[in-house]
Parts: C-alpha cells; sequence; structure tokens
C-alpha cells in the first residue's frame, strides 16, 4: 500500500512540474512572438511584467480606469499576429467576463482611449483553441474604450 502511494505521489509531483515546465517555456515563446512582432511594426509598448504589453494611442478623458466589476463599452479588433482577424465588433460586457488579458489591460484605459493589448497565450485562451484562434495564440487587440 504504501508502494502504491508512493508511486501515486511520485507520478502527480512530475504531472505538475511538467505542466510548470511546460507554462514557462510557451511564456518565453509567447513573450519572443510579442517583442518580434513590436519591433517588426516599430510599436513602443509597455510591458506590465506579466507577459502583457499595452499601447496608448490616444488618451482618454478622466482620471478613472475600469476594474473587474466594471461593464464597458467597447469597439474591439481581435486578431494574430499574422494579421488573421477572429473578432471585430462594438459590445457592451462585463470584465470578470472576459479573458485574463482584457481584465490587466483594460485597467490602463480611461473614458475614450485608443490603444492595443498583446496578450500572450496564459492571459488568453492558453493551450485551447476557439474559433478561428489556434492553441497557444498570442492575441492582439485593437482597443477603443467608448465607455465603462
Amino acid at each position: 500500500m504504501m508502494k502504491i502511494k508512493l508511486i501515486l505521489l511520485l507520478i502527480i509531483s512530475l504531472s505538475i512540474f511538467g505542466c510548470k515546465k511546460d507554462v514557462d517555456e510557451q511564456a518565453k515563446i509567447d513573450e519572443q512572438i510579442i517583442l518580434d512582432y513590436l519591433a517588426e511594426h516599430n510599436i513602443d509598448a509597455i510591458a506590465t511584467g506579466t507577459g502583457l504589453y499595452y499601447l496608448i494611442q490616444v488618451e482618454g478623458e478622466g482620471d478613472d480606469h475600469p476594474n473587474v466589476n466594471s461593464t464597458v463599452e467597447i469597439y474591439y479588433k481581435g486578431y494574430l499576429t499574422d494579421g488573421s482577424v477572429f473578432d471585430k465588433r462594438t459590445a457592451t460586457l462585463p470584465l470578470y467576463n472576459v479573458i485574463q488579458g482584457w481584465k490587466e489591460g483594460l485597467r490602463y484605459f480611461k473614458k475614450g482611449s485608443v490603444g492595443k493589448l498583446f496578450i500572450p497565450s496564459k492571459l488568453g485562451y492558453g493551450p485551447s483553441s476557439r474559433t478561428g484562434i489556434p492553441a497557444n495564440s498570442v492575441l492582439i487587440f485593437d482597443i477603443h474604450l467608448i465607455d465603462f
């Protein structure tokens, strides 16, 4: 019985540390993809330290920024680094119900701000694919925060 517990503990430990290694490797790959994209397009974006980069092109008004409990009215275009657009629309939605990259990134926008978010896969959909979005994709969003 003790051997079985030890073997199970070993298997669980290996799977946890193996996943961590995969996540760290993917984070490095995503970082390089983002840096290459920014360099290729001559974009001077700001790194947040989580892997997310953002660029404010038009400063909004006021001092307030949305938070995770805000409902935002937003125009956005989402695309991949190869330019493939996967979504483009105006929407009103609660920030608690969006990808982590938006929850973090929109905190830098004020009402009326226009800018871009460069989101690593861990803050997007990670190893899951969505319609038009392959697994482990870096996501780019053109953002106009209309109101919140």
